[in-house]
């Protein structure tokens, strides 16, 4: 067994690209040696900012031998047919090939192939080849007049088996036994043996293979540096990572700048020293507070001791922060309500308006939800008019990360109060999975009302216009909107009626308030015969309510914005009162129609649905109690489905849960086989005067009891109460199986039975669909 040493040398890869690259070169290359018949041992790869390596250990000499058997057609088949077996299976005659006796579909041919073993270098210099004209770099150049592409100008090329150059080219370049170490530090060149032998040399010509090994080198200087200054490292991994990626050799140097800064919040001086300059901010470790000190990474080790480096860092940076105090200061001149005006001149989407409009479509429904999540409304709807004022600042317009937090520091200059400046920091929240979320534990109600407001605000706007997430993609980033609501509604333990807000708010998108020609009145969608196959928003007063048909999201594509009746056309198109018309009179030339808002509210609970079942399913819930308590309805109250899921598993994991399923699942089950073959169904009551048997007589006062029991507890969303009531039907469940004939002779007894099985089904019904479970 032989090790396999590759590098690929060339002009510095940008940082954010080297891990991902490093991975995909040895998961690429290991499975073209696999899929070519090479089993090799482990294989592991290495970045820096000018290679990628990769070493496996355990190669063999050769692949082995294949020998195979391929089927061919039968004796007497046509010639063509035995000609395309020939040429498939590498035979030059007819003769070459064995006949295989089978009397029952006629006897047939069969080709034996030998295949020798590969010698492994070939292998190896098939593989790497494919791999590098295929590789998959977010962005790719080319370079001379060579096609090949690669993600910076390629060097020279390691390829080592055992030892021996595996020969290869590549856009020109020979693969050798030679590299080269750091830019400046190490530029000669020298040659390798193996791995063990290309890493110690490396390491003597100032580079350092591992990203782990560099990481850890930044991170230990730093914090050095930082106790010996007496501070603390503002700590940021994503920095730590991409310095690692810069720096084939790191070198970290403290540096300073004026006090005069630090009137500026400590975010924009961090965030501006981190985006220009790739610098490590510091703080007061009792305090908390930013020091007017920072820390850089050089990728040499200066004859000076870094002063120069130091000194022109400094320079830098001081350029960095003027311009962010600048912007503070210039920001500070503004009021709020000014920024918040200046979003008019800012398009959201081109079919939802300008920010402004959407500011108020927040404002409005942040009112309304305020009252359901304890906060106070008129709060509420301040934070939301003045939420998103500082987009149009200077500082977020050259720190877009920073929206949300320097509008509540403009907020709490300008007096506001604490509640609606934090309000303002947190509305966006959570951003991701592992974000946190405003909590009215922690006086956040009014924040949870904007944030609520706008995540739904977005949500219903999307769908108003029918710009949905698809399976290929989610451009508006809807799905984490989605999540986002449900962690704040679940984490905070809120009862929200999520389908009366959908249903009430999409009117502020069919029929904006600043339409002239809004009435009150139903809105319809109507789709038009083969005359008209355009799709018309249509509102109309003292009409029939129609329900939607099955298939309505796959025929409603688009509604245009309405403006007046003269915008309707044929045949709706009158220059009377339309308004006033019944529209039945026009049913014999559409298809359908239906109320539009709450056609929009139940395909968004129905997405926040299959959003709640991706969220607990991560939790670590059983996905079939998810679908048994999903399969009762009622979707819009999130908590309460939660809480109910949650009562079922831990129900299910007693004796008497586990019990209890398998004999409902047994009721269930002769239930159905007995309706199918009656062709009937035996749902309701059934008849106390046919109960003869004690056993039936029991189940029968006990089904009665617990209906009671577990409708009162549930009434009082007490799901541990309700399972605890169901549970005392095991016994006469139990019981009931093992001394009665549910198919008496008499059909009179058989089918008052099927029907007390029909109730032993309905009173579980009431916790979840046991059927749905598995178990």
């Amino acid at each position: 067994m032989s090790e396999l040493l590759l590098e690929l040398f060339s002009e510095e890869i940008p940082a954010r690209m080297q891990v991902k690259a490093a991975d995909d070169l040895r998961r690429l290359v290991s499975e073209g040696l696999k899929a070519r018949g090479l089993e090799t041992g482990e294989a592991k790869s290495f970045s820096t900012p000018r290679r990628l390596a990769l070493v496996i250990a355990k190669v063999p000499a050769k692949s082995p031998a294949i020998s195979e058997e391929k089927k061919g057609p039968r004796v007497g088949a046509p010639e063509q047919a035995v000609a395309g077996f020939l040429k498939s299976a590498g035979l030059a005659a007819l003769s070459d090939a064995e006949i295989v006796k089978d009397d029952k579909k006629g006897d047939y041919y069969v080709a034996k192939i030998e295949k020798a073993g590969r010698p492994a270098a070939d292998i190896i210099a098939e593989t790497v080849l494919d791999v590098m004209h295929k590789f998959p770099w977010p962005k790719a150049m080319r370079w001379g007049s060579e096609p090949f592409q690669w993600v910076r100008p390629l060097q020279s090329i390691i390829c080592l088996l055992g030892g021996k150059v595996v020969p290869l080219n590549i856009a020109g370049i020979e693969s050798s036994n030679e590299t080269r170490g750091h830019r400046f530090l190490g530029p000669e060149t020298f040659k390798v043996k193996d791995f063990a032998d290309y890493q110690d040399k490396l390491e003597k010509h100032h580079v350092m293979l591992d990203p782990a090994r560099r990481v850890a080198s930044i991170g230990g200087q730093a914090l050095a540096l930082a106790k010996t200054a007496k501070l603390e490292l503002v700590e940021d991994e994503a920095l730590l990572n991409e310095n690692a990626g810069l720096n084939e050799w790191p070198t970290v140097l403290i540096g300073t700048f004026d006090t005069a800064f630090l009137d500026v919040p400590g975010e924009c001086l961090t965030t501006s020293m981190k985006a220009h300059q790739k610098c490590f901010s510091l703080r007061d470790p009792k305090t908390k507070k930013l020091a007017n000190k920072f820390l850089m990474v050089s990728n040499l080790i200066a004859k000076d001791g870094g002063d120069l480096i130091t000194a022109g860092n400094e320079k830098v940076i001081r350029a960095r922060l003027s311009d962010a105090k600048f912007f503070w200061d210039q920001d500070l001149k503004k009021p709020l309500d000014e920024m918040a005006s200046q979003l008019r001149g800012i398009t959201f989407h081109e079919k939802l308006g300008s920010q402004w409009e959407r500011v108020q479509r927040v404002e409005e429904l942040a009112f309304q939800i305020a009252g359901a999540v304890d906060a106070n409304p008129e709060d509420s709807r301040r934070a939301a008019q003045i939420c998103k004022a500082d987009l149009v600042s200077g500082m977020v317009g050259e720190f877009p990360e920073l929206q949300g937090l320097m509008g509540r520091y403009y907020a709490e200059r300008a007096g506001a109060k604490p509640e609606i400046a934090r309000a303002i920091e947190l509305h966006y929240k959570p951003k991701g999975p592992t974000d946190v979320v405003p909590r009215e534990d922690a006086g956040d109600s009014v924040a949870i009302a904007v944030a609520l407001a706008d995540k739904l605000d977005t949500l219903v706007g999307f769908w108003a216009i029918n710009e949905k997430p698809t399976g290929s993609g989610d451009p508006y980033q809807l799905r984490r909107a989605a999540l986002g609501v449900i962690r704040i509604v679940i984490e905070n333990d809120l009862r929200v009626p999520l389908g009366k807000w959908f249903e009430k708010h999409v009117s502020n998108y069919v029929f904006p308030a600043s339409n002239p020609g809004r009435s009150s009145g139903s809105v319809f969608w109507v789709e038009m015969d083969r005359r008209d196959r355009g799709g018309r928003a249509v509102r109309v007063e003292n009409a029939t309510q129609f329900s939607a048909p099955p298939d309505w999201a796959e025929k409603v594509v688009r509604h245009p914005s309405f403006l007046g009746p003269a915008d309707w056309g044929d045949p709706l198109d009158s220059k009377s009162a339309v308004l006033d018309v019944d529209i039945r009179k026009y049913l014999g030339e559409m298809l359908c129609v239906f109320d539009l808002p709450t056609l929009i509210s139940r395909d968004l609970l129905s997405f926040f649905a299959d959003r709640l079942k991706v969220f607990l399913k991560d939790q670590g819930k059983r996905h079939d109690l998810i679908d048994a308590v999903f399969s009762l309805g009622g979707q819009d109250d999130l908590a309460l489905i939660v809480k109910r899921v949650d009562a079922l598993d831990a129900f299910l994991t007693t004796d008497d849960g586990a019990n209890l399923l398998a004999g409902v699942k047994r009721a269930a089950n002769i239930l159905s086989i007995e309706e199918k073959k009656d062709k009937k169904s035996y749902a309701g009551s059934y008849d106390l005067k046919l109960l003869k048997e004690n056993e039936e007589v029991a189940l029968a006062a006990k089904i009665e009891e617990i209906k009671q029991d577990t409708v009162a507890a549930i009434n009082v969303e007490n799901f541990a109460g309700a399972m605890r009531a169901l549970a005392e039907l095991r016994a006469p469940v139990d019981a009931f199986f093992d001394k009665i004939l549910v198919n008496d002779a008499d059909p009179k007894i058989r089918e008052n039975r099927l029907r007390m099985l029909s109730e032993i089904r309905a009173t579980t019904l009431t916790v979840a669909d046991f059927s749905k479970i598995a178990g």
